[in-house]
């Protein structure tokens, strides 16, 4: 039972949260563009995302082996799931859990032929973020790689599974999410930096420093919050727009504690939980608003 736990945590779920999030983040700007939701594709659709999700997450902790064990200063979100690092599972455990994710959500986006072109894109961007050769992590590509993949083509791929709409009125969405995705992986390299470093992977976070790290990342989660009164100048709903405003205080109290927590590591925990906590809830209070917009032009 050990070992099965261990395989589990391995897999990281609590970061499944965000894919199931933002995949139905798109669907719902169909349906808000005129589409039923067709639930086969929607279902399909999630199961491929999942599935990859789960190759991206034990490849990380495969190709990442060196670093984690490098890490002295990992948190709950950073770090790797620190299972392979503490020998609770042979490495090759999940190499090989990986490669069944892979063929898992290849197979189930056969029954997606018109899909192909995006998911061949999700699984490719998303296997090269850590693996060789490219190994987009270790290359200071790995934040835009992981934006492109999480925040862009996911929800894409809902849209485009439910008929689609206005691809403008999708990016204006998605813009403030895509720069809470850089600045949420801002965060979660920072407390990985000194282990990163001594091992070659060379993230963002190492490559520009810590302080300049902490002002990307406030000037990134400003701008996210700075872009809806745009967004809905160029016609997202009104209501999503104030909906995914709602955690912009909680963003502000970040942005005034950002620099001190990033040079203490007694503050890392606090870092990297309230990145997260804002990609997610901002993605789901914007899910929500493009919900209720649609019910209400419906009823």
């Amino acid at each position: 039972m050990d070992r099965v736990i261990a395989f589990v945590k391995l897999g990281r779920p609590l970061f499944l949260g965000g894919g199931f999030v933002l995949y139905a983040l798109g669907a719902a700007v169909a349906a808000w563009s005129g589409h039923a939701i067709d639930w086969r594709r929607y279902a399909l659709g999630q199961g491929a995302v999942t599935a990859f999700q789960l190759m991206t997450h034990y490849a990380n902790d495969y190709f990442d082996l060196e670093a984690d064990r490098a890490n002295a200063t990992p948190t709950r979100w950073s770090g790797g799931s620190r299972v392979l690092a503490g020998g609770a599972l042979p490495p090759r455990v999940a190499l090989i859990a990986a490669l069944a994710f892979a063929a898992l959500g290849t197979a189930v986006g056969t029954q997606l032929l018109d899909a192909a072109p995006t998911l061949a894109a999700i699984l490719v961007f998303a296997w090269c973020y850590s693996a060789p050769p490219l190994r987009l992590c270790a290359r200071g590509l790995g934040e835009l790689d992981t934006a492109l993949v999480v925040t862009g083509l996911v929800p894409w791929l809902a849209f485009s599974l439910q008929g689609g709409g206005s691809t403008a009125l999708l990016v204006a969405a998605l813009v403030p999410l895509v720069l809470l995705q850089v600045a949420m992986l801002l965060a979660i390299e920072l407390p990985d930096a000194a282990g990163d470093a001594a091992t070659g992977k060379r993230t963002l976070v190492v490559r520009f420093g810590a302080r300049t790290a902490v002002r990307l990342y406030i000037a990134l989660t400003a701008v996210a919050y700075l872009w809806l009164p745009i967004a809905w100048w160029l016609g997202v709903p009104p209501l999503a727009c104030a909906c995914a405003a709602l955690p912009a205080p909680f963003a502000a109290w970040r942005i005034a504690r950002m620099a001190g927590d990033a040079a203490d590591p007694a503050g890392y925990e606090r870092l990297t939980f309230a990145a997260v906590a804002l990609l997610v809830a901002t993605s789901a209070a914007m899910l929500i608003g493009f919900m209720n917009s649609t019910t209400a032009a419906s009823s």
